[in-house]
């Protein structure tokens, strides 16, 4: 079994409800959900927090230190991927598979919102299909797991 950690950053508990025409109608519990039953057996860990240390915290403690609980990373730092430097020296500390997602298409944005400092810590970006931008991040997690190993 492929053991996944999805994290969102801040304001992401608030999928549903804050700016729907943007993040979308359903609630995070509810992509969760069709995640947990399109990818079975994957298993998903969902964490989410409104602070950057919390986000650090959980990276280090699921994926670096001790035994590593995970296999793969899907990532959502929300507005944390313009600007923290600390969350992308934490993703680049990780050797596993890490895909960065987002809701909204963050190029026809503020620009501010354009660049992403976290992309490069990953293996790759998927952002602008709404809650599909999850489950392409899973389909590329499939294929890195299928793949024959050389």
């Amino acid at each position: 079994m492929v053991n996944i950690l999805v994290m969102n950053g801040p304001n992401l508990n608030l999928t549903g409800t804050r700016e729907p025409e943007i993040y979308g109608k359903e609630t995070f519990e509810q992509i969760l959900d069709e995640m947990h039953k399109r990818y079975y057996p994957f298993a998903f860990e969902y964490y989410q927090s409104n602070y950057e240390g919390a986000l650090i915290d959980k990276l280090q403690y699921s994926c670096v230190y001790n035994a590593v609980l995970y296999h793969a990373i899907i990532i959502n730092p929300g507005a944390l991927a313009h600007y923290s430097y600390a969350l992308y020296d934490a993703l680049r500390t990780i050797h596993m598979p890490k895909v960065e997602v987002h809701l909204s298409n963050i190029y026809k944005r503020e620009e501010f919102r354009q660049k992403s400092v976290v992309a490069s810590a990953c293996d790759g970006s998927i952002c602008g299909f709404g809650k599909e931008s999850y489950f392409l991040a899973v389909e590329w997690l499939k294929m890195h797991f299928e793949k024959p190993r050389s």
